[in-house]
Formats: C-alpha cells, structure tokens, sequence
C-alpha cells in the first residue's frame, strides 16, 4: 500500500477554510465521496462513527480520520491542508491542520480497523520533515507530489 494507490490529485486540498472538527469532516468526506459511488452522507457519518470511538489526531498536528464502508473495493484517501488550525478533540489541545482521510472496504464480518493502512499514514506522518514541507506547500498539487514521492529524500526536496 502506497499513497499512491490511495490519492488522486483531485483529492487533495491546500489552504481549506475549516470553521471546526466537524466542518473539516464534511470536507473531506465530499473529496472520498467524490471517489466512489458511495453517498458523501454515508462517508461522513463513517468517518464521525470512528471519531466517536476515539480521537483519530496524532502528534504535530496531524489527524488521520478513517472509516469503513461496505460497496469500497479498495482504499482510498484524501488530504486536506487546513489554512487555520482546528482543535480535534486531542487531550492536549494541540490543534490539527494537516488532516489525511482514509476509507476502507468493510469486511463481511465486523471487526476492527485496517491496521496496515492506518500504519503506513501515519508512519509516513511520523516524519516531521514531511509534515513541515506539507505545511510550507502553497498548492494543492505540489502537496500531492510531496505525498507521492517515491523517495522521502525527494518527498523533502519538492518543497
């Protein structure tokens, strides 16, 4: 799995006006959708079904909300770069303005999150070098190289 078999460069957003949480969600859930024929409701409650369970915000800012939907035949993503920080619920407080969204196929039984998915987001998050050139992108397209990359060496230098 690779963030380029998750992304596509029209779902990715640099400098989106989010007034909240909540509002950020909708946002992404209209890129996912946009991806599938699955209705953009049923994505966005997905992805709060999973944020009531747990907030999904890891350290330095970055939040990567995830959900199941059943009708997905393979992941997908979207990345939202927040102009203004947006408080995610992280005890902290610490706010969130780099937010990946994730989407997974529902198995047939109900069980826990795709590891391994969820895994490589946020390892690949975990590199503040990566998240300090996402935040220095002034473009939705330049940030969807900068995921894309191939070589994290690479990933640094597009900025």
């Amino acid at each position: 799995m690779t963030f380029q078999s998750l992304l596509q460069p029209g779902r990715v957003l640099c400098n989106v006006e989010a007034r909240s949480k909540k509002h950020a969600l909708d946002v992404l859930s209209e890129l996912l959708s946009s991806a599938t024929d699955i209705d953009q409701g049923e994505v966005f409650q997905s992805l709060i079904k999973r944020e009531k369970l747990g907030c999904t915000a890891i350290e330095n800012g970055i939040a990567i909300p995830h959900g199941r939907l059943p009708g997905l035949e393979e992941p997908i993503g979207a990345f939202l770069k927040l102009s203004r920080p947006v408080d995610f619920d992280m005890p902290d407080r610490e706010p969130v303005d780099l937010i990946f969204g994730l989407l997974v196929p529902a198995p047939a039984e109900n069980v826990g999150c795709h590891h391994e998915e969820v895994s490589l987001v946020a390892s690949a998050f975990g590199d503040r070098t990566l998240a300090t050139a996402l935040r220095r992108a002034t473009s939705s397209r330049a940030i969807y190289e900068l995921l894309t990359a191939p070589d994290p060496a690479r990933r640094a230098s597009a900025s």
